[in-house]
């Protein structure tokens, strides 16, 4: 039972720390999404945010002057900027061009590992861009005292997964309850309707697609804190795996948290699984548990898909002369 006990204590908080940046980057899709702009490349935002904010930690850091949590902050400020900034691309070509809007994300996509680890060659001699510094927090005063809860969430978790969540909230405060929020949401429903209101379907587009850009660039930040030493141009999937978080969530916040908590669950589980009983002593070769987050992934799209809650008006570029 005891070993049962000490297995949980493992697992839990990372799986938080990954449900987490699924969290902040599927809310960050439907930000955009809620608008009407498809936007599949927070993978590569997330690099473009996760790269940009790593170099400055690392700078800030070699300086020694700031502590670690006021780095960790202003690493996530540089991320969320550099993420807005490159979805600015994306949503350039979705609403003024009016380009197919999942080959423009795509291309953003594609470009955003080519162009990382182009940058780190260049100016570290190398594709591996190592971090450096301890982001994890032992403990939390008092809290991390409390039975049961203590060590599950004050104990050994990252500062990141903290920061994540309180950016989660204030993300869904502003979606749905502010008027920008239920301009957002009408714009993806029904952008004539809005339109006619005398509300302007580009700039709550434009916002929309900043937004979720920037809540992408500071999930990859996030990732790379919780889960690496070095970013090597890749967020392994979780862009990727986040759109699936959305789809499977329906669009709505409360099962975003929930499906990304399953998902995180099924990741740790294939990336840990020798810390199982059970799973360690079957013999299974590790290729069956790496694949275990994508079958998951297809099989659950595969019956979330046929309920599809998105909004209307997704994917469709606005015409003003149409009604």
């Amino acid at each position: 039972m005891s070993q049962w006990i000490n297995v949980i204590y493992f697992l839990v908080p990372l799986i938080i720390a990954s449900a987490v940046p699924l969290s902040l980057v599927a809310l960050g899709g439907l930000f955009s999404e809620s608008t009407g702009v498809i936007n599949i490349a927070l993978e590569g935002i997330m690099v473009m945010g996760g790269f940009l904010g790593i170099i400055i930690m690392r700078v800030l850091l070699q300086q020694g002057t700031l502590s670690l949590q006021t780095i960790a902050f202003i690493g996530l400020f540089v991320g969320g900027l550099a993420g807005g900034l490159y979805a600015f691309l994306h949503a350039f070509a979705a609403i003024n061009m009016r380009s197919n809007q999942i080959i423009s994300a795509t291309a953003l996509n594609m470009f955003a590992p080519a162009l990382s680890v182009f940058m780190a060659r260049i100016y570290f001699g190398t594709s591996n861009v190592n971090l450096g510094g301890n982001y994890l927090i032992r403990s939390v005063p008092i809290l991390s005292n409390i039975p049961v809860i203590g060590p599950l969430f004050f104990t050994n978790a990252f500062l990141s997964t903290y920061l994540g969540i309180l950016i989660f909230l204030v993300a869904i405060t502003v979606l749905y309850k502010t008027r920008l929020g239920l301009r957002l949401r009408s714009c993806g429903e029904n952008p004539h309707a809005a339109d006619s209101l005398g509300i302007n379907i580009y700039k709550i587009r434009y916002i929309g697609v900043i937004i979720s850009g920037v809540l992408a660039g500071m999930g990859g930040v996030i990732f790379v804190l919780s889960f690496a030493t070095r970013f090597s141009g890749t967020v392994i999937g979780f862009g990727f795996l986040a759109l699936a978080v959305m789809i499977f969530g329906q669009w709505n916040p409360k099962k975003i948290v929930l499906a990304a908590l399953f998902f995180a669950t099924i990741r740790v589980i294939a990336s840990a699984y020798t810390s199982i009983p059970g799973l360690r002593d079957a013999n299974l070769p590790s290729e069956i548990y790496n694949m275990l987050p994508y079958i998951a992934t297809l099989v659950v799209l595969a019956f979330a898909s046929k309920n599809s809650r998105a909004p209307k008006a997704i994917g469709e570029p606005f015409d003003q002369g149409k009604r």
